[in-house]
């Protein structure tokens, strides 16, 4: 069937939605029009370029809607078939990729590691000769997080070298005693069950995953994607405020991570496989009891100033496996959220209620998503109303301004009138860290400018031996350098500590 909506066509200019037929019609067919309504005051007030939403409940035919344009300035419409990032919901693919492993006799949630990746290591000795499948995907080694997401991010080098260089990374925290998010523990996850299997990690999730559940528009890699016509493009927030195209990350291996892109139409395959405990028309792909320890929750994560703020209605918030597990308002979800440089992505569960949809779009690190799907939730669920737009706007608000306040309140402290102790001639050179290698800071015009990596980061002095990044992906991050007896002994640049060689 195909539906359209006068509000949304005023509001957005440009609406098409999609369903797939079945033989028999619900008794009650879900009223697209009041979805028509919340998506268009979302895209409106967040100001997205375009979104992609499916969604199932019970044995209502699946809704597949599009939303806006791909790309700004254009009446390019997104499509049931509009391809997008998934960004971390990837990691869902590799969790149900390792279940069907642990179903055939492959793989054990608990097997050491390095029985399937003898090249993985952690440096604390205890947590090296425990560590195990299932504390990779759990986020629970206490290693990796997001402060080191530079060695994956944008790297010039594969994955096996991510992982070789991972493996000199000291903890950050607890081992199995604290949630740290790290992809780069799942790329090891991805590399040790291809590697149990004997085939690349994006071959397996495509003839295990993507084949048998119909899903006929899935990418790997950014080539893959340039090949599809119907593909998104992705956008930022400039400093003006203003919405304006971003460059894509062109991600050319396949990343257990986060690096699949896929449609909405296939996206609701998906989501009934998983609704339907890992069916697909009565066929069993993977069994119930491995598919549900994906989505059983393992590590607590602390409702902390991070976490707390992005589930307000939440008792208790855990990651599983790919998945986030909480309750909000009495009812249990189960989701997951991705991020990649120009588009957000967002696939939600209510397992007990039979409901799942999917929300892709293209605007840079909005929480239009999760606004979105706490008031589909309501809707879905007859939950008293909440304006969950104004929470979440309020949110990123605040946090912005906390963070122009602590620049600011860092440029005030500056003291003036100083000079580095030593001539910046002297400052250059090579600088070491067991995980990140070289890198490396020049001298031209009088000028000291930093690179490592794909990196590259002009510097201009802030006070004594303190300079500040004046331009690119490390914009306003100031670089420490430690000079003692008039010789430059180490570096800190993006939290991490580099020694002079």
């Amino acid at each position: 069937m195909r539906f359209k909506s006068r509000l949304a066509l005023a509001v957005q200019g440009l609406l098409l939605v999609f369903s797939f037929a079945t033989a028999a019609e619900p008794e009650t067919p879900l009223s697209h029009r009041a979805i028509d309504d919340q998506v268009a005051v979302a895209l409106a007030k967040w100001e997205v370029p375009g979104l992609a939403l499916v969604l199932l409940r019970g044995n209502e035919p699946p809704l597949i809607l599009g939303y806006g344009t791909k790309r700004i300035g254009t009446n390019d419409p997104v499509t049931a078939n509009t391809l997008f990032p998934l960004a971390s919901c990837t990691k869902a693919f590799t969790s149900a990729l390792m279940a069907i492993l642990v179903d055939d006799g492959k793989i054990g949630w608990d097997d050491p590691v390095r029985k399937h990746l003898p090249s993985f290591q952690l440096t604390d000795p205890a947590a090296d000769s425990l560590v195990t499948l299932r504390d990779l995907v759990t986020h629970r080694t206490g290693y990796a997080g997001n402060e080191h997401d530079y060695l994956w991010y944008r790297a010039p080098w594969k994955i096996n070298e991510v992982l070789r260089r991972a493996t000199k990374l000291e903890p950050t925290g607890a081992f199995r005693s604290s949630y740290i998010y790290s992809s780069i523990q799942f790329m090891a996850a991805g590399t040790a069950a291809a590697n149990r299997a004997d085939a690349p990690w994006s071959e397996l999730v495509r003839e295990r995953l993507c084949q048998p559940l119909g899903m006929k528009t899935v990418a790997f890699t950014w080539a893959e994607a340039d090949k599809i016509q119907d593909r998104a493009g992705g956008h930022l927030r400039n400093k003006a405020g203003k919405i304006e195209p971003m460059p894509a990350y062109a991600m050319t291996e396949p990343n257990p991570s986060g690096s699949m892109q896929t449609t909405a139409r296939d996206l609701a395959k998906w989501l009934q496989f998983q609704l339907n405990e890992g069916k697909v028309d009565g066929k069993v792909i993977v069994t119930s009891t491995n598919l549900n320890e994906t989505k059983t929750p393992h590590t607590v994560m602390r409702k902390d100033e991070t976490v707390g703020p992005v589930y307000p209605e939440s008792v208790q918030v855990s990651y599983a496996m790919g998945w986030v597990v909480y309750d909000y308002r009495g009812e249990l979800v189960i989701a997951h959220g991705g991020v990649i440089d120009g588009f957000r992505a967002q696939v939600t569960l209510l397992p007990k209620r039979k409901i799942g949809f999917a929300l892709l779009n293209n605007l840079h690190q909005t929480r239009m998503n999760i606004a979105l799907g706490n008031n589909l939730i309501d809707l879905l669920l007859g939950l008293s109303a909440k304006d969950w737009n104004a929470y979440y706007l309020k949110l990123d608000a605040d946090e912005r301004a906390a963070k122009q306040a602590a620049l600011e309140k860092r440029n005030a402290a500056r003291m003036p009138n100083t000079k580095p102790s030593v001539a910046l001639a002297r400052i250059q050179g090579e600088y070491f860290h067991p995980a990140y290698d070289l890198g490396k800071v020049t001298l031209k015009d009088d000028k000291l400018h930093w690179d490592w990596g794909s990196f590259g980061a002009p510097l201009e002095h802030f006070q004594d031996d303190v300079f500040r990044v004046t331009s690119g992906f490390l914009e306003d991050q100031l670089v420490e350098f430690d000079v003692s007896n008039g010789l430059p002994r180490a570096v800190r640049v993006m939290g991490v500590v580099f020694q002079r060689r």
